[in-house]
C-alpha cells in the first residue's frame, strides 16, 4: 500500500497530478511543469519533501558511526552545520546520497524515500557488528519536510516566522518554534536556486502550508506548489544527480563527478576500493543540437559511431530552452568541446560535451 504525506490532502485540493514515487503517493504536477519550473526560477516554488527519509542518531559512539558509514570527514563539522556526503558499499558503489547536519545533542541525516529502509538495515547492521553505542531514531513519518526554493523564498518565509533567515548561512540550519511549533530550517536545496528546507511535527502539517504559502491561486503568489517534474528539470539544469540515474549501487561517487565529497584520507567503508580506482567513464553535461531529448539509457557514440557513453538524465531545459543531458562518458572524451553524438533511435543526433552545471543562479 503506497504511503501519503501529511500534505497529501493539500495536492489533491489543487488538482495535483498524483503518482507513485518511491512507495509514495507524490504531486508530478499541479499546472504544468515548465510553468512550475520558471516559477521556482523567477520567484518561489514549494515542494512537499516529506517521502524522503529523517533519521537522527545520538549517543558515545555516534561520530565514529557516522565517520565510518559517509564518505565526508564530518569531525570539523559545527553545531549547525550540513554537510552531503554518500554512504558507499565495500566495492565503493553509491548505497545513497545524503545530508548530514550535527545538533547539540543529536545527528540527523536525510536521505532518499527509495533507500531508507535499506539505510536503516545497513546501519543496524554495523551497529551490531561493529559493536558501536549510538542509538538510531526514524523521524520520517512523525515529521514533515517542505522545500521552499527561488530567489524570493527566503525573504518570503522570513516575513512569516519569527526568525531572519536572510542571515541563515548556505549549509547551516536552525531550529526555534512558532506558536508552540517546533521547527528546523535548513538552507539547502534541489534546484540551483536559494531557498530553505522546513521540517517540523507531521500533526502541524495543514497549519504550516496555510500559514507559508497564503493563498497559492493569487496570480501573484510569491511561492506557487511545485511537483516532481519541475524539480526533477531544475536539478537537471543545476548538474545535480538523482539517485537511480547518476548514482547507485555499480556507480561510485568519483565516476558521479562528486570527490569532493569523498575524504579519502579517512577510512570509510568503501574507501579501499574508491582508492584503487581508475574510473572509465565519468559524468559530464552534454548539449543536444534541436529540440529532441536524450533520455536516460540513450547510447552516446564518437564520430565513428563508437559507443562511449550512456545518458543518465535529460530534459528540454526551460530555463535554457535548449536540450540537455547527463551521460557517462569514457574519460578520452570529456574534455569540454567535444562533439559526439546521441543514438535517437537509430539516428545519431549531434551534441558537444558542454561544463556542469548547465546554470548557474546570479549571485
Amino acid at each position: 500500500m503506497l504511503k501519503r504525506t501529511p500534505f497529501y490532502d493539500f495536492h489533491t485540493s489543487l488538482g495535483a497530478k498524483i503518482v507513485d514515487f518511491a512507495g509514495w503517493e507524490m504531486p508530478l504536477l499541479y499546472r504544468s511543469i515548465v510553468d512550475e519550473h520558471h516559477h521556482t526560477r523567477n520567484s518561489g516554488g514549494l515542494f512537499d519533501v516529506s517521502h524522503m527519509g529523517r533519521l537522527t542518531f545520538s549517543g558515545k559512539d555516534t561520530l565514529k558511526f557516522l565517520d565510518l558509514v559517509t564518505s565526508r570527514d564530518l569531525k570539523p563539522t559545527e553545531v549547525g552545520q550540513c554537510k552531503y556526503a554518500l554512504v558507499c558499499n565495500e566495492q565503493g558503489g553509491t548505497m545513497d546520497d545524503v545530508i548530514v547536519s550535527r545538533d547539540v545533542k543529536q545527528w540527523n541525516m536525510v536521505c532518499n524515500a527509495s533507500n531508507r529502509v535499506k539505510l536503516v538495515k545497513h546501519f543496524q547492521n554495523i551497529r551490531r557488528t561493529r559493536d558501536l553505542d549510538f542509538d538510531m531514531s526514524d523521524q520520517t513519518e512523525a515529521t514533515a519536510m517542505i522545500a521552499l526554493q527561488g530567489p524570493k523564498a527566503i525573504e518570503k518565509v522570513s516575513g512569516i516566522l519569527p526568525t531572519d533567515f536572510t542571515a541563515l548561512k548556505r549549509w547551516r540550519f536552525e531550529s526555534s518554534s512558532y506558536m508552540l511549533i517546533k521547527f528546523t530550517v535548513y538552507r539547502t536545496g534541489y534546484t540551483g536556486e536559494d531557498g530553505v528546507e522546513l521540517v517540523l511535527p507531521a500533526k502541524m502539517a495543514g497549519m504550516a502550508m496555510k500559514m507559508i504559502g497564503g493563498r497559492f491561486e493569487k496570480e501573484n503568489a510569491t511561492l506557487k506548489p511545485a511537483g516532481l517534474g519541475a524539480r526533477d528539470t531544475l536539478r537537471i539544469e543545476a548538474g545535480l544527480p538523482l539517485y537511480g540515474h547518476e548514482l547507485s549501487e555499480e556507480i561510485d561517487p568519483i565516476t558521479a563527478a562528486l570527490g569532493f565529497a569523498v575524504s579519502l584520507d579517512k577510512d570509510f567503508i568503501g574507501a579501499d576500493a574508491l582508492r584503487a580506482r581508475k574510473p572509465a567513464r565519468m559524468l559530464v553535461g552534454l548539449e543536444l543540437d534541436g529540440k529532441r531529448i536524450a533520455r536516460q539509457g540513450c547510447l552516446i557514440v564518437d564520430k565513428s559511431g563508437t559507443v562511449v557513453g550512456v545518458v543518465s538524465s535529460g530534459t528540454m531545459s526551460p530555463t535554457l530552452n535548449k536540450s540537455i543531458a547527463m551521460a557517462f562518458v569514457d574519460v578520452g572524451h570529456t574534455a569540454v568541446g567535444t562533439e559526439l553524438a546521441a543514438d535517437l533511435s537509430g539516428t545519431h543526433h549531434p551534441c558537444k560535451v558542454v561544463p556542469l552545471p548547465f546554470y548557474k543562479r546570479a549571485k
